[in-house]
Protein backbone atom coordinates (compact mmCIF):
# COMPACT_ATOMS: atom_id res chain seq x y z
CA UNK A 1 0.00 0.00 0.00
CA UNK A 2 1.48 3.68 -1.12
CA UNK A 3 1.72 6.17 1.15
CA UNK A 4 -1.31 8.26 -0.39
CA UNK A 5 -3.74 5.18 -0.04
CA UNK A 6 -2.06 4.92 3.63
CA UNK A 7 -3.33 8.34 4.36
CA UNK A 8 -6.78 8.01 3.32
CA UNK A 9 -7.08 4.81 5.54
CA UNK A 10 -5.42 6.56 8.51
CA UNK A 11 -8.32 9.23 7.44
CA UNK A 12 -10.96 6.63 8.26
CA UNK A 13 -9.15 5.41 11.44
CA UNK A 14 -9.47 9.10 12.95
CA UNK A 15 -13.12 9.00 12.11
CA UNK A 16 -14.53 7.13 15.36
CA UNK A 17 -12.03 8.81 17.42
CA UNK A 18 -13.22 12.17 16.34
CA UNK A 19 -16.61 11.36 16.80
CA UNK A 20 -15.73 10.06 20.20
CA UNK A 21 -14.38 12.95 20.96
CA UNK A 22 -17.14 14.96 19.96
CA UNK A 23 -19.53 13.05 22.05
CA UNK A 24 -17.96 12.40 25.29
CA UNK A 25 -19.05 15.66 27.09
CA UNK A 26 -16.72 14.58 30.05
CA UNK A 27 -13.42 14.83 28.34
CA UNK A 28 -11.94 18.29 29.04
CA UNK A 29 -11.90 20.14 25.89
CA UNK A 30 -13.88 17.73 24.23
CA UNK A 31 -14.59 19.64 21.27
CA UNK A 32 -10.97 20.98 20.77
CA UNK A 33 -9.63 17.88 20.82
CA UNK A 34 -12.30 16.78 18.03
CA UNK A 35 -11.51 19.80 16.30
CA UNK A 36 -7.86 19.16 15.79
CA UNK A 37 -8.63 15.26 14.96
CA UNK A 38 -11.16 16.60 12.18
CA UNK A 39 -8.33 18.99 10.91
CA UNK A 40 -5.59 16.77 10.88
CA UNK A 41 -8.19 14.22 8.86
CA UNK A 42 -8.96 16.62 6.71
CA UNK A 43 -5.76 17.95 5.82
CA UNK A 44 -4.95 14.10 4.97
CA UNK A 45 -7.19 14.60 1.69
CA UNK A 46 -5.65 17.28 0.52
CA UNK A 47 -1.87 15.58 1.35
CA UNK A 48 -3.10 12.08 -0.31
CA UNK A 49 -4.10 13.86 -3.65
CA UNK A 50 -1.10 15.74 -3.60
CA UNK A 51 1.15 12.75 -3.34
CA UNK A 52 -0.57 10.74 -5.47
CA UNK A 53 -0.13 12.99 -8.17
CA UNK A 54 2.74 14.36 -8.26
CA UNK A 55 4.50 10.54 -7.05
CA UNK A 56 2.22 8.48 -10.15
CA UNK A 57 0.45 6.64 -7.25
CA UNK A 58 -3.12 7.11 -8.55
CA UNK A 59 -4.87 3.44 -7.92
CA UNK A 60 -8.56 2.23 -8.37
CA UNK A 61 -8.14 2.08 -4.53
CA UNK A 62 -7.46 5.46 -4.09
CA UNK A 63 -10.12 6.64 -6.42
CA UNK A 64 -12.40 4.60 -4.74
CA UNK A 65 -11.87 4.78 -0.95
CA UNK A 66 -10.42 8.40 -1.19
CA UNK A 67 -14.20 10.14 -1.93
CA UNK A 68 -15.55 7.17 0.30
CA UNK A 69 -13.21 8.24 3.35
CA UNK A 70 -14.40 11.82 2.53
CA UNK A 71 -17.60 11.11 2.77
CA UNK A 72 -17.45 9.22 5.84
CA UNK A 73 -15.63 11.63 7.57
CA UNK A 74 -17.95 14.47 7.25
CA UNK A 75 -21.14 12.32 7.36
CA UNK A 76 -19.88 11.83 10.85
CA UNK A 77 -19.42 15.33 11.61
CA UNK A 78 -22.28 16.35 10.45
CA UNK A 79 -24.87 13.58 12.52
CA UNK A 80 -22.62 15.07 15.16
CA UNK A 81 -23.78 18.36 14.66
CA UNK A 82 -27.34 18.11 14.16
CA UNK A 83 -29.69 18.93 15.14
CA UNK A 84 -27.90 21.93 17.75
CA UNK A 85 -25.62 23.27 14.95
CA UNK A 86 -26.96 22.06 11.63
CA UNK A 87 -30.88 21.32 11.09
CA UNK A 88 -31.67 17.55 10.05
CA UNK A 89 -33.32 18.24 7.13
CA UNK A 90 -30.10 19.79 5.58
CA UNK A 91 -28.05 17.07 6.86
CA UNK A 92 -30.16 14.36 5.23
CA UNK A 93 -29.88 16.08 1.74
CA UNK A 94 -25.98 16.02 2.19
CA UNK A 95 -25.85 12.87 3.54
CA UNK A 96 -28.37 11.23 0.95
CA UNK A 97 -26.42 13.08 -2.22
CA UNK A 98 -23.16 11.18 -0.43
CA UNK A 99 -24.96 7.83 -0.10
CA UNK A 100 -26.65 8.45 -3.92
CA UNK A 101 -23.19 8.79 -5.11
CA UNK A 102 -21.16 6.05 -3.66
CA UNK A 103 -24.01 3.19 -4.99
CA UNK A 104 -23.70 5.25 -8.46
CA UNK A 105 -19.80 4.37 -8.16
CA UNK A 106 -20.61 1.21 -7.18
CA UNK A 107 -22.72 0.53 -10.37
CA UNK A 108 -20.15 2.29 -12.32
CA UNK A 109 -17.53 -0.46 -11.03
CA UNK A 110 -19.49 -3.39 -11.48
CA UNK A 111 -19.77 -2.10 -15.13
CA UNK A 112 -15.47 -2.35 -14.87
CA UNK A 113 -15.94 2.24 -14.95
CA UNK A 114 -14.41 3.64 -11.72
CA UNK A 115 -15.22 7.16 -11.37
CA UNK A 116 -13.13 9.62 -9.94
CA UNK A 117 -14.15 12.83 -8.34
CA UNK A 118 -15.27 15.84 -10.13
CA UNK A 119 -14.49 19.97 -9.01
CA UNK A 120 -17.92 20.63 -7.84
CA UNK A 121 -17.63 17.55 -6.03
CA UNK A 122 -14.10 18.90 -4.34
CA UNK A 123 -15.17 21.74 -3.48
CA UNK A 124 -18.39 20.34 -2.05
CA UNK A 125 -16.09 18.96 0.10
CA UNK A 126 -13.63 21.68 0.92
CA UNK A 127 -16.60 24.00 1.79
CA UNK A 128 -18.29 21.28 4.15
CA UNK A 129 -14.93 20.78 5.88
CA UNK A 130 -14.90 24.62 6.68
CA UNK A 131 -18.07 24.63 7.59
CA UNK A 132 -17.27 21.81 9.84
CA UNK A 133 -14.31 23.20 11.64
CA UNK A 134 -16.07 26.36 11.95
CA UNK A 135 -19.27 24.80 13.27
CA UNK A 136 -17.12 23.10 16.13
CA UNK A 137 -15.27 26.06 16.69
CA UNK A 138 -18.46 27.93 17.18
CA UNK A 139 -20.04 24.84 19.95
CA UNK A 140 -18.01 26.07 22.94
CA UNK A 141 -18.02 29.94 21.88
CA UNK A 142 -21.33 30.97 20.78
CA UNK A 143 -20.41 33.68 19.17
CA UNK A 144 -22.56 35.49 16.84
CA UNK A 145 -20.07 36.06 14.08
CA UNK A 146 -19.11 32.47 13.70
CA UNK A 147 -22.98 31.71 13.69
CA UNK A 148 -22.98 34.03 10.59
CA UNK A 149 -20.23 32.54 9.01
CA UNK A 150 -21.45 29.23 10.19
CA UNK A 151 -24.84 29.71 8.21
CA UNK A 152 -23.55 31.15 5.03
CA UNK A 153 -20.75 27.98 5.04
CA UNK A 154 -24.05 25.76 5.54
CA UNK A 155 -26.17 27.01 2.46
CA UNK A 156 -23.02 27.08 0.13
CA UNK A 157 -22.27 23.57 1.43
CA UNK A 158 -25.93 22.97 0.54
CA UNK A 159 -25.94 24.65 -3.01
CA UNK A 160 -22.38 22.37 -3.96
CA UNK A 161 -24.00 19.55 -2.62
CA UNK A 162 -26.83 19.56 -5.33
CA UNK A 163 -24.82 21.14 -8.24
CA UNK A 164 -21.94 18.77 -7.35
CA UNK A 165 -24.74 15.53 -7.92
CA UNK A 166 -26.31 16.95 -11.12
CA UNK A 167 -22.76 17.17 -12.59
CA UNK A 168 -21.62 14.19 -11.44
CA UNK A 169 -24.64 12.73 -13.07
CA UNK A 170 -24.88 14.00 -16.05
CA UNK A 171 -21.32 13.58 -16.61
CA UNK A 172 -21.82 9.85 -15.81
CA UNK A 173 -25.51 9.18 -17.43
CA UNK A 174 -23.86 6.78 -19.82
CA UNK A 175 -23.39 4.33 -16.26
CA UNK A 176 -27.66 4.82 -15.90
CA UNK A 177 -27.96 3.94 -19.07
CA UNK A 178 -26.08 0.14 -19.17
Amino acid sequence: MNLANKLTVFRVFCIPVFVAAMMITAIPYNYYIALAIFIIASFTDLLDGKIARKRNLITNFGKFMDPLADKLLVSAALICLTPDMIPAWIVIIIISRELFISGFRILAADQGIVLAAGWWGKFKTAFSMMMIVVLIINIPLMNEILDVIGWVLIWISLALTIISMIEYISKNIKVLKN
